[in-house]
């Protein structure tokens, strides 16, 4: 034992001693996931000055190609492409490791890239559950990896921007926020056991959850819908939202979560819920999440959005048809200020700038981890369909095994099952 944590030590220091070695060269990246925001990342990463995509992970040879086709026309480099993301951990030049994986691999891949002396930026939410999201922190400090969540709203100046507005005392005393997704999403309809496509290793894919036939309503972006590998929108989209609202309202744990979630709508095989109101209290403040996900209009003009109530006035964050940005409204309801600003994505460049720096990101995981829990919470409570009170102390839920045992999750045997589980 001490020779293997004497190993892990070293490693950690190594990578540590290369980060600073590369300031004034290129850091070295994996990006593990390659379908939908992992595809989006490899360009995104590729784009920031001074960094090298290395290595392309994906389990899937139908989805790899064309990345890595366009990234070498891009970068005049070609990838090198593995389905194991420990052959890209076993390559000691690599600096850092971009995790957009389905939910279910974020926290054991998270752990995995922390023990090899990586630096990590892994997708939201950051965990498949609260117990999961506790192993990233300690990982992270265990090993002095810098790791980001991805919720890239931390590092958008109009992001920032309306949240010093919020805490200026502009609007007075503030009490409540709210948080929302509500987006007409598509019926999945029903689909068969069936066998695996070829060119893919699902054995990985499926990694440290527990064992399911292949079924293509459970596998590329329809895991979202099923408690086994995803979290649902509330962990999806509403991650964002959550995110920033609890950002607001400046609160950490909730201690009691109350509301509903069930499927109102949708008649296929999605488990997760289509429609939740959750919400989460606090000592003197409350936040609000509302989902729906089959309705075509939106809230107050934005289908994903945020408002932070105060005393003498409210806030709005969100994209608007005219616009996105912050509102502000006075207390006649009447809006008083309207700043504008893009979207665009520095957090990758925000995360490479600590990874040569070794400074805590604008979203350290810690902070991901708070706001994943709040996602967590409130499946939790749709799942059973009752309140539960929250434990900072000990992060548990009081007098409810039922709700306490979905803290967690079981596991098969899997090289990336995390240790002690």
């Amino acid at each position: 034992m001490k020779r293997r944590y004497f190993l892990q030590a070293a490693a950690a220091a190594g990578a540590t001693a290369r980060a600073g070695n590369s300031a004034a060269n290129r850091v070295n990246v994996a990006v593990v996931g390659l379908r939908s925001r992992g595809k989006a990342l490899v360009n995104v990463f590729a784009a920031v000055p001074d960094v090298s995509v290395e290595y392309l992970v994906e389990v899937d040879e139908r989805v790899v190609a064309p990345v890595a086709d366009a990234l070498e026309k891009s970068s005049n480099q070609r990838p090198k492409v593995v389905t194991d993301m420990r052959r890209a951990l076993e390559d000691r030049s690599i600096d850092a490791v971009v995790i957009a994986t389905p939910d279910h691999w974020h926290a054991p891949a998270t752990l995995l890239a922390c023990e090899a002396g990586k630096d990590v930026y892994v997708e939201k939410p950051c965990s498949h559950n609260v117990r999961e999201g506790r192993m990233m922190v300690e990982a992270a400090r265990r090993t002095k990896r810098i790791v980001q969540h991805g919720t890239q709203a931390r590092s958008r100046p109009i992001v920032q921007q309306a949240i010093e507005y919020v805490r200026s005392g502009k609007i007075g005393q503030v009490l409540m926020a709210k948080a929302w997704d509500v987006q007409r999403r598509r019926d999945i309809g029903h689909k068969e056991d069936g066998p695996v496509p070829p060119g893919v290793d699902y054995d990985t894919w499926v990694g440290p959850a527990l064992w399911m036939p292949f079924n293509e309503n459970r596998f590329h972006y329809e895991w979202h819908w099923h408690w086994n590998f995803g979290t649902g929108d509330t962990g999806n989209d509403g991650a964002h939202q959550i995110d920033q609202a609890r950002w607001a309202l400046g609160v950490d744990y909730p201690l009691e979560v109350t509301g509903m979630g069930r499927k109102l709508y949708f008649r296929d095989d999605q488990q997760t819920p289509d429609t939740m109101t959750i919400t989460f209290n606090y000592p003197g403040k409350v936040m609000m999440f509302e989902m729906r996900l089959w309705n075509p209009y939106k809230m107050e003009g934005v289908d994903n959005g945020v408002a932070v109530y105060g005393s003498d006035g409210m806030v709005q964050i969100g994209r608007w048809a005219d616009g996105a940005g912050f509102k502000v409204f006075d207390p006649d309801g009447k809006v008083a200020l309207f700043e504008k600003g893009g979207g665009g994505d520095s957090h990758a460049a925000n995360f490479i700038d600590c990874v040569r720096s070794r400074q805590a990101p604008n979203a350290e995981i810690e902070t991901g981890y708070l706001s994943a829990l709040h996602c967590h919470l409130g499946n939790i409570v749709a799942r059973t369909g009752r309140a539960v009170k929250f434990d900072p102390q000990t992060e548990t839920i009081v007098g409810d095994a039922e709700a306490n045992r979905l803290l967690g999750r079981e596991y098969r045997r899997h090289w990336g099952t995390p240790r002690g589980v």
